[in-house]
Formats: C-alpha cells, sequence, structure tokens
C-alpha cells in the first residue's frame, strides 16, 4: 500500500479525477484528492486556467503546501496538469517523498528552491503532439528524463491534454488505460 496525495487539473476536482483516484484505491492505496478549487469545476481548460489565474498560481500552491500537512512525509505527489505544480514542488522540496507522478505537465526543476532529490523516483504522462505540452513542458521532461536515473518518461501517441479523463472531451481511453497499469506499477514499487 502506498499513500498518495493526488492534486486535481484546471478543470478543478472532476468526476473523472475522482475516478482515477477510486482506481488507485481500489488497488490497495490510500488516495487523498483536495480540492484547490474549493468546490468549484469548469467545462473548459481554458475556464479553468483563468479561474487560477484570478485566484493566484501562488495561492493555488499555497492551498497544495496545505493539503499536505497532517499527512505523512513519506507520500507518492501526484498532479495532473496545473496539479503538477503542487505534486512537483512538494515532491522536490518536501523531505521523505516516496515519488512523483506527473500527469499532462512537467516543470523544469530549478523553477524550486532546491534540486530534485535524486533518490525520489518519478514518472511523467503525456501526449508528444499535445500542443499544451510543446513549449516547455516535453523539453523539460526529456531532459530530466536524460539527466535522472531514477525518472521514467512516457509519450503516448496522440496530441490530448487531459486525456486520461473519462469525464473531459480530450480522453483516449487506451492511452488511459496504459497510463493506469503504469501507474499502478510506479506505486507497487514504491510502496
Amino acid at each position: 500500500m502506498t499513500e498518495v496525495l493526488l492534486f486535481h487539473h484546471a478543470l478543478g476536482l472532476t468526476d473523472g479525477v475522482q475516478a482515477f483516484a477510486d482506481d488507485l484505491r481500489a488497488a490497495g492505496h490510500v488516495v487523498h484528492t483536495p480540492d484547490l478549487y474549493e468546490g468549484t469545476t469548469f467545462a473548459t481548460v481554458p475556464e479553468g486556467v483563468a479561474h487560477a489565474r484570478q485566484t493566484g498560481f501562488g495561492t493555488i500552491m499555497e492551498r497544495g503546501a496545505a493539503a499536505a500537512e497532517g499527512l505523512p512525509s513519506d507520500l507518492v505527489y501526484g498532479g495532473f496538469s496545473l496539479g503538477v505544480l503542487s505534486a512537483q514542488q512538494l515532491a522536490q522540496t518536501r523531505p521523505g517523498a516516496r515519488g512523483g507522478l506527473f500527469f499532462y505537465a512537467f516543470m523544469d526543476p530549478s523553477e524550486f528552491e532546491t534540486p530534485w532529490p535524486q533518490e525520489v523516483p518519478s514518472q511523467i504522462h503525456m501526449m508528444e503532439d499535445d500542443p499544451e505540452v510543446q513549449e516547455g513542458d516535453l523539453d523539460a521532461a526529456r531532459a530530466f528524463d536524460a539527466a535522472t536515473g531514477s525518472a521514467e518518461l512516457f509519450l503516448y501517441p496522440g496530441d490530448r491534454h487531459l486525456f486520461a479523463d473519462p469525464s473531459f472531451s480530450d480522453y483516449d481511453a487506451a492511452a488511459a488505460a496504459l497510463l493506469r497499469e503504469r501507474t499502478l506499477a510506479f506505486l507497487d514499487r514504491v510502496g
């Protein structure tokens, strides 16, 4: 059993994010899904990103850090797209992290105050032609994968962004199933 702190994407804590968390729970893992939007969800990525901008990305990340308070330090931190901000920050800066799961996004680790801890394994999952990752995320993920022996970068064919969320139009059942399988294998390895 592995304990996971899983952050939602720009649409908010959707039924799709909850379904993914439930799949992990059904496999025996403990999964926390904080709502960084305080109950609000959105139908489109631009609407959700506009909300995050209005709220402030710093505020969103503070809410993510607050969600970790009171939880054990040996968590796997996971995030979908916008949620990668909080997940990566915590995996990289909170001592004791077991791993990082980064779906649809990745930031250059130099964006955070401490370097990536080499002993912390991670997985990054993206569609290779997703326009959302072409402006830095994909390059950062490739560089991180090449520089770190503990990272796994999985690129899926296609150009969708939220491809593993069955409640959104980008959903790709085959890619989502493979992402889920790889995620569960990762959790079993680090647990």
